[in-house]
């Protein structure tokens, strides 16, 4: 007796979303079977690779990364040297010095920077912030601000300040807003619905519902990430229908696996190859989970999840 598969093809659909403008803007979104069942349906917008740097430059970075900077001054140095990067399809920056319990840079300083990053660079931005909720409201907003005609990613949107980075991102400069929750499927989809009760377009929604490095409690991960996807397609929930970016570079690169030296653990062999390794397992499982971009540091990573991704569509 012949096998018949049963088609995997889903009614409903996860919301288009469209990153920059201008020639190297991207979609995200739009399918309507699972994580690379092309197969079953067309997958028209495959998932994208984000490259991430921060407001501190190469202060904080391992010096596996810094190699890849030599000669860059300034952070807008080494955004250009990013967007150059093998595989990259869009730039993210992380505001980490915003937070007030650590370097509480100023606002204005960190909005300058962020505009003098657009205007170096015609890659698609997201902005992350400092993950202080009451420094992000602010900071979040005047950035929105800056950045307005880029529509770019203001990402994140909390609970805690989703009205004032909504109002901002959403509303009044319309560019895209991250609602970042952490790995519940409930507490992502009363995000979503109280950024929408604000008067946010949900298409101009996407979604951060939380990450880990590989190992640490990925099987969280794992999980609200299938519900998530199985309410959006299986049951066509459009409060769940929006594409979800997974910053996976502020995960992977504070555990111990990555950044311990070889020669602190000399049996767990080369620091870099381990950093790297993390990095792409931990993207390659959030992608197969659902995530449509992902958002990582080492350009070695960036360049291999990029080809994966490629192979599998």
């Amino acid at each position: 007796m012949p096998f018949n598969a049963k088609s995997g093809k889903f009614n409903a659909s996860i919301n288009v979303v469209e990153i920059g403008t201008g020639d190297k803007k991207i979609k995200i979104g739009g399918e309507n079977v699972l994580p690379f069942y092309t197969f079953d349906a067309p997958v028209e917008n495959a998932p994208k690779v984000g490259i991430e740097i921060t407001d501190f430059g190469l202060e904080h970075e391992p010096d596996c990364v810094k190699k890849y900077y030599e000669g860059c001054a300034t952070v807008v140095d080494m955004a250009k040297k990013a967007a150059e990067m093998e595989g990259v399809d869009f730039l993210s920056i992380r505001l980490e010095g915003g937070d007030p319990n650590g370097a509480n840079k100023s606002t204005e300083e960190l909005v300058q920077l962020v505009k003098e990053v657009a205007e170096a660079v015609d890659l698609p931005l997201v902005v992350c912030g400092s993950k202080n909720v009451e420094k992000d409201a602010e900071l979040l907003a005047k950035a929105a601000e800056a950045l307005d005609g880029k529509n770019a990613v203001l990402l994140s949107a909390r609970e805690e300040n989703y009205k004032a980075v909504g109002a901002a991102a959403g509303l009044a400069y319309k560019q895209l807003v991250g609602a970042e929750s952490a790995v519940d499927i409930n507490l992502a989809k009363q995000l979503n619905v109280l950024l929408t009760q604000l008067g946010v377009d949900g298409k101009s929604i996407v979604m951060n519902v939380g990450s880990a490095a590989a190992g640490y409690g990925f099987e969280y991960v794992v999980s609200t990430m299938d519900r998530i996807k199985a309410a959006a397609l299986g049951q066509g929930d459009t409060t769940l229908q929006m594409p979800i970016i997974t910053p996976v570079a502020s995960e992977v690169w504070g555990v111990k696996e990555a950044i311990a030296s070889e020669a602190d653990m000399p049996e767990w062999g080369d620091q870099e190859e381990r950093g790297i390794d993390m990095e792409v397992e931990t993207a390659a499982a959030v992608l197969a989970s659902g995530s449509n971009a992902v958002i990582l540091k080492h350009p070695v990573s960036v360049a291999t999840v990029s080809k994966m991704i490629k192979a599998l569509m």
